[in-house]
């Protein structure tokens, strides 16, 4: 799935505490052809600051294409034309299987002890949850979130070379069909 000026993909995340869920974030933003990442806070910034630790889960070096960037304020870095949506476990939002992606998006996520500030909420322009029993783990619910955006498209290339293209170095399996 390649993203046009028309599909564009952009991450905010409410101050996040992790190295570890951020660079699992960057990872998926390379998986699924996000555009940009930005978040508010220092958390990230501190936590970070150990070393390199919180791209040990992007080993496909998303971080170094997608650019990450810290901001002072979210509802200000709408990117021109995106559609706000935020996904959390609010009381009223959409179901994430109901949800009909824009083409223009930016995905707010809560922060991983806490959630999406009311006056984001009142911002967006649809609010969805992934209905699971119990909370995800961020990084995992960006994974849910744009693995549905991926599934619900009609423009992605799937075949054997995405396949190729996509594993890693070590994986050469291919599937082998029984003849009877």
């Amino acid at each position: 799935m390649v993203n046009s000026p028309f599909q564009q993909v952009t991450i905010g995340l409410v101050n996040p505490k992790t190295p570890v869920n951020v660079g699992g974030i960057m990872r998926a933003a390379g998986c699924y052809n996000v555009d940009n990442v930005c978040y508010t806070g220092k958390r990230y910034e501190l936590a970070a600051k150990s070393g390199d630790a919180q791209y040990d889960v992007d080993t496909k070096d998303a971080a170094k294409r997608i650019p990450l960037v810290g901001v002072e304020s979210l509802l200000d870095s709408v990117p021109d034309g995106a559609t706000i949506v935020c996904v959390d476990l609010v009381v009223g939002a959409t179901p994430l299987p109901l949800f009909i992606h824009p083409d223009n998006a930016f995905y707010i996520f809560g922060p991983e002890d806490g959630t999406i500030p009311q006056q984001l909420i009142d911002a967006a322009d649809d609010v969805v949850y992934v209905p699971t029993v119990g909370c995800m783990n961020l990084a995992a619910s960006v994974n849910v979130l744009l693995y549905d955006r991926l599934a619900k498209t009609t423009q992605i290339k799937a075949d054997d070379e995405l396949i190729k293209q996509s594993r890693d170095n070590n994986n050469r399996t291919k599937v082998k069909h029984w003849l009877k």
